[in-house]
């Protein structure tokens, strides 16, 4: 199946044009939530096939390909926080990524083994009524999404050394009360969570009349605009903000993005890493095989070269600091300010904030002076 790869670059002309870029943004975009459908679907077969013969080993498979999704649902973060198919009014952003969770509206939790939806056998357990009941009276009811699921896999972290480590047993009829709900929970959740990446991947594919791309690839500097408020936002606001700083201002647990299974630092550096992937024009698909086209730097570069290559420079050192944060993120931000791990942690934010900036100045240079950034 063709994703529509083939992007005009006018290079060999001079530079490209917005609409090259804007054209090519979409490939990419369709692209990386091509591969995270694929990515998902690997993880329902590995999902699957536990539930069907609960067992140590198939748990760690599992678990495993949660983590090894996540590689690639984490660029797509970058192609947030203009209104587009993902979070826009009835985008689905909300059911997949939200956090952080409070564990016990879902399943028992340590001092209350009967809390949550799994233990009240009169809810009932599908993807309707989970769509209705994730973010219910409180933005950290959390019913479905990518931490539902790693909550069902990991349990509770309890540990400041290590993931948490549910066992095998809960999803076993017997050993563990509600495991059969236990069970339909973490298989529903799997389904509701490939319907919405599915639904994302259609609103972007190439050739279809009257879907998001169609329109988005018409939008000339508004669709550039929007590039460049993703790009920021998550800089400044998300990923800098409130995915590093408040973590490294309370010390919680509670704060981490990916709290259950310790894959907060992962999650930095592949947020950064999509940052990069959008100003580049370039995306390693898990495959090996790179999507690359005329990116937001080739625009920018043929204003103001300088301003450029220092926004690249910059762009990279954040995704240098972001892969130096050490596993587990909860030891990481703990201890006094001269800590090691705080002051990675803090390097980070620092790169990503002052990048913000670079992007502003970017966007600035090709006469985009209107961004409204998520601000922390």
């Amino acid at each position: 199946m063709s994703l529509g790869l083939s992007s005009p670059f006018a290079l060999a002309q001079g530079a490209p044009t917005p609409e090259h870029v804007v054209g090519h943004y979409a490939n990419l975009v369709h692209a990386n939530y091509a591969d995270t459908v694929l990515a998902a679907k690997q993880m329902q077969q590995a999902v699957n096939a536990f539930l069907g013969a609960p067992s140590r080993e198939a748990l760690d498979k599992a678990r495993k390909a949660w983590l090894d999704a996540r590689e690639v649902y984490g660029q797509t973060e970058a192609f947030r926080f203009y209104g587009g198919p993902i979070d826009d009014e009835k985008g689905p952003e909300g059911r997949l990524n939200a956090w952080p969770m409070d564990e016990s509206y879902v399943d028992s939790v340590e001092g209350d083994p009967k809390a949550g939806i799994i233990n009240n056998r009169k809810q009932a357990i599908t993807k309707k009524s989970l769509s209705a009941l994730n973010e219910r009276d409180g933005e950290e009811n959390i019913a479905t999404g990518w931490h539902a699921i790693e909550f069902m896999l990991w349990g509770q972290d309890l540990s400041q050394n290590g993931p948490g480590n549910r066992s095998f047993e809960d999803f076993v009829d017997g050993k563990a009360p509600n495991a059969d709900r236990r069970r339909q929970y973490l298989k529903v959740t799997t389904e509701l969570l490939i319907d919405d990446l599915q639904s994302l991947t259609k609103a972007w594919a190439p050739g279809q009349r009257g879907n998001y791309r169609a329109r988005f690839e018409k939008g000339g500097k508004e669709s550039l605009r929007k590039i460049f408020v993703g790009l920021g936002s998550l800089s400044r606001g998300e990923l800098a903000g409130e995915r590093l700083e408040v973590a490294l201002s309370s010390q919680d647990q509670e704060d981490e993005h990916s709290c259950f299974s310790d894959n907060t630092h992962r999650d930095a550096v592949t947020n950064a890493k999509g940052i990069e992937n959008v100003w580049l024009g370039e995306y390693k698909r898990p495959g090996g095989e790179v999507v690359k086209g005329p990116g937001l730097q080739a625009l920018v570069a043929a204003s103001d070269a300088a301003l450029a290559e220092k926004t690249t420079r910059r762009i990279r050192a954040s995704v240098q600091a972001a892969e130096a944060i050490q596993a587990p993120f909860d030891r990481e931000i703990s201890g006094g300010k001269d800590a090691p791990g705080r002051q990675r942690v803090q390097a980070t934010i620092d790169s990503l904030v002052e990048q913000s900036k670079n992007l502003v100045d970017a966007a600035n240079a090709v006469g985009i002076t209107r961004l409204t950034l998520v601000q922390p």
